[in-house]
């Protein structure tokens, strides 16, 4: 959906509330009380991490992400519940793997700008996406991350927008994150990924406010860092 009316106050709590139902009967476990977000930065195999994951009650990934192969070291685990992407991502085997059995929600920052409403041909015609709505989630992190969406066309990267998403809709669970490499190098221009070719950072991407962001919430315990 677009940036054009403002939702009330009422109305974006309200999607907020049905959005987390819905997420939530996707969960591993109900009540949810731990959500793991990770990006798709590349990662050391690490037990620790892949045991942290896989205990989540909710594991959110993004776009075309990582998954551990059988017999792989593990490093990024196989759990999947909730998929945040957009409709340039450059999907990898796991992105569509047992798709029928997650929550894949769309975000669309730029369809006020020039992005079709259609989505691709060659995605499942019963992928069923849920459009996330601009006014609710992506214009709420634009401001905290001091960008003007509508004015410079200036927005989040889908991995934040993830992250923003599970801190919004969970704000009383247990968040760990991982696999966001602007943690370590917020000048980067370039994407290394966990599966697939590197790309460009886009240029309506501002990755150091981003960067500071998760930092704030890491140094608030808002977050914890995935080993």
């Amino acid at each position: 959906m677009t940036a054009a009316a403002p939702l009330t106050a009422e109305v974006g709590e309200r999607s907020r509330v049905l959005l987390r139902d819905l997420a939530e009967t996707y969960a591993a476990r109900r009540p949810v009380r731990t959500v793991a977000v990770l990006g798709n930065a590349p990662l050391e195999p690490s037990p620790e991490r892949v045991e942290a994951v896989e205990a989540a009650d909710l594991v959110v990934r993004v776009n075309g992400f990582a998954v551990d192969e059988p017999g792989a070291a593990p490093t990024y685990g196989r759990s999947a519940h909730v998929i945040v992407f957009n409709r340039a991502l450059r999907a990898t085997p796991a992105f569509f793997e047992g798709y029928r059995n997650r929550l894949y929600l769309m975000v669309e920052p730029a369809r006020p700008f020039f992005e079709r409403e259609e989505v691709p041909s060659w995605w499942p015609a019963d992928l069923g996406q849920v459009h996330l709505n601009n006014d609710s989630v992506v214009l709420p992190l634009s401001d905290a991350l001091g960008l003007d969406m509508m004015r410079d066309g200036l927005w989040a990267t889908t991995g934040t927008v993830a992250a923003w998403w599970a801190r919004t809709h969970f704000p009383d669970t247990r968040l760990l994150i991982g696999g966001y490499s602007f943690l370590d190098d917020d000048t980067q221009t370039a994407w290394q990924h966990a599966a697939g070719a590197p790309c460009i950072v886009g240029q309506e991407h501002r990755i150091a406010a981003e960067a500071a962001l998760m930092r704030g919430w890491l140094h608030d315990g808002v977050a914890e860092l995935l080993p």
